[in-house]
């Protein structure tokens, strides 16, 4: 029989006589393929230093499945200024006005009773009035108009619908993404918003809404084009925030809503990557970036197997064991400059970067596995906080950022249903369901948190469809023994605007856990299947520290844009700013 040859954008020959020697060949080139460039190149291995080994790891570092590669498109970079410049003054493309239901009341005469709407239609003769009536405009929340009018220094005028009332962060952040989305219509390079009625705010709140407005003006203008073979130049520029105040302490607060933005805008990156791009590899070596860019508060470590193996992670490297990619265990500290912390915090991500499900393959309508590249969102949010924390450099908090990275495959090195793994606190575990795999890379990752010495822990999963089917698409559930901290980390979500329910963890469930052969199973019943996923994570975590769980199965993607949300990122960030001095 003829040699066999295999082709990866270069060719591996060997005798047919050794199957397994090629199929663990095929297997490794398949692995340093899968590597390849998300924003990033692999270092290459000494071994490689000839000419033809250099064009070999360049071939490799070229060739993931499908021979995808993500284009570096650069994230807008939008200048923010806060002024109290009168907005009939004010000079650019677009002045945007936000309107409330009551704003947009007029008299007998037609004309607007509220002072800003009245002076600006004043200017322009009247013709606000009279579009925005024959336009149907009347400040709904969702309506948006955009009038090209003549008579002040802006070339166009646009409302947008606030609702009855605005007095919330997710409606101030709402305003600044139809900004966003007019600005992107128009090919507006700059823009100045104002609110109709701002005069009750007090000057705490006007901070919080002209950060909110900034957030979504940057997460509205910014669209993930990577994987696109075309995309639109973002023309934004610049948007000034008129009427709420100027001064250091508001240009600090549009400061942080950049940073926080940058990092929500890296979470959703992550989880809009294929897996065939984003494999644990490369999801740790963009940890690692973050890692080196801020690398005055900010370390690495990456455990391989081998170490994970010294540490005794049999429930985490369970599930890693079918892939062709090598798990990475990824441990971010940050440490605030200037001096000790007083506290210190883990944050804990899923970070299955894809889930089949295993031998309990996802099958079926509904199963979702199409999607199962967002399964490591958890491990988005945690890292796009880190990001964040790495600008905002927040003192007297120790935050440690931990993901357990791998893939769920099937292969005949793979987790079977009924196999026994022993988690690194030597508690075992019967596997009764290989796509129940989430908890158990979550189990060693946060036994590992806990040998941190850290007092409180938040851990995010994509974990559980039942907890979509109890809260649905836009709400995250939490589960915690802790008052005190559920009461930190709602606080946290109000001003991010990003929506908890907290739910029960009601210990009589733990009988559908229990294993006749081991000391516990992964899953329980499909009755109150994310309580029981919760009391599961239960066992991995000290008494001694406060500890939450997040189930963003549902909010972690948007299915009417198509595209991954962010989520958890700006609650986290403003949880951790609580915890600092």
């Amino acid at each position: 029989m003829a040699a066999i040859v295999v082709s990866l954008a270069s060719s591996f020959v060997v005798s047919s006589s050794s199957p397994s020697l090629l199929f663990a060949r095929f297997r490794s080139a398949a692995a340093v393929a899968s590597a390849s460039s998300f924003r990033l190149s692999f270092a290459v291995s000494p071994l490689l230093s000839s000419r033809r080994g250099k064009l070999m790891a360049h071939t490799l570092a070229q060739a993931t499945l499908g021979l995808t590669q993500p284009a570096h498109v650069d994230v807008p970079k939008i200048a923010f200024a806060a002024n109290d410049i009168d907005l009939v003054e004010w000079s650019g493309d677009i002045l945007a006005v936000g309107v409330t239901e009551k704003d947009m009341a007029k008299d007998e005469n037609s004309k607007f009773q509220n002072s800003i709407l009245e002076r600006l239609d004043a200017k322009l003769s009247g013709l606000l009035a009279e579009a925005s009536t024959e336009e149907d405009f009347t400040g709904k929340s969702g309506q948006s108009v955009v009038l090209r009018l003549p008579g002040i220094g802006s070339k166009r005028v646009s409302l947008i619908g606030l609702g009855q009332s605005a007095s919330t962060p997710t409606a101030f952040q709402g305003l600044g993404e139809a900004v966003a989305a007019a600005a992107k219509a128009a090919q507006a390079s700059n823009v100045g918003i104002v609110l109709a009625s701002s005069e009750g705010l007090s000057a705490e709140s006007k901070l919080i809404t002209a950060s909110a407005i900034a957030s979504g003006t940057v997460l509205g203008i910014h669209d993930d084009t990577r994987y696109k073979s075309e995309s639109k130049k973002i023309a934004l520029k610049s948007v000034d925030i008129l009427g709420l105040g100027s001064g250091p302490e508001l240009d600090k607060k549009l400061k942080y809503a950049e940073d926080v933005s940058s990092g929500i805008i890296f979470g959703r990156e992550l989880v809009n990557s294929p897996a065939n791009v984003l494999t644990p590899a490369v999801l740790a070596n963009e940890a690692s970036k973050i890692a080196s860019t801020y690398s005055d508060v900010i370390s690495a470590t990456i455990l391989d197997a081998e170490q994970c193996k010294e540490l005794k992670m049999g429930s985490y490297l369970g599930v890693a064991a079918a892939s062709a990619n090598p798990p990475h265990f990824i441990h971010l500290c940050y440490k605030p400059v200037g001096g000790p912390a007083k506290v210190k915090l883990a944050l804990v991500g899923k970070g299955l970067t894809f889930d089949s499900g295993g031998y309990n393959i996802k099958t079926g309508p509904g199963c979702l596995i199409e999607l199962m590249k967002f399964d490591m969102g958890g491990s988005a949010a945690v890292l796009g906080a880190a990001k964040a924390i790495g600008q905002i450099k927040p003192p007297g908090v120790e935050v440690h950022f931990i993901v357990a990275a791998c893939e769920n495959m099937i292969s005949g090195t793979g987790m079977r249903p009924g196999d026994i793994v022993t988690a690194s606190n030597g508690k075992t575990i019967e596997v009764n369901n290989t796509d129940a795999e989430g908890r158990l890379t979550l189990a060693d990752a946060l036994v590992y948190a806990c040998n941190q010495g850290v007092e409180k822990i938040v851990d995010l999963a994509t974990l559980t469809g039942a907890c979509i089917v109890a809260l649905g698409p836009s709400i995250a559930g939490i589960f915690t023994p802790s008052d005190d901290l559920a009461k930190e980390v709602f606080a946290a979500s109000e001003l991010s605007g990003e929506k908890l329910w907290r739910m029960p963890l009601e210990e009589s469930y733990w009988e559908s856990m229990k294993s006749g052969v081991a000391d516990m199973v992964n899953t329980g019943g499909r009755q109150g299947g994310a309580i029981t996923a919760a009391l599961f994570l239960k066992q991995f975590v000290d008494e001694k520290v406060q500890w939450m769980h997040i189930d963003l199965a549902g909010p972690v993607w948007n299915d009417k844009k198509k595209a991954a949300t962010g989520f958890g990122i700006s609650t986290l960030v403003e949880w951790v700013l609580r915890n600092s001095s």
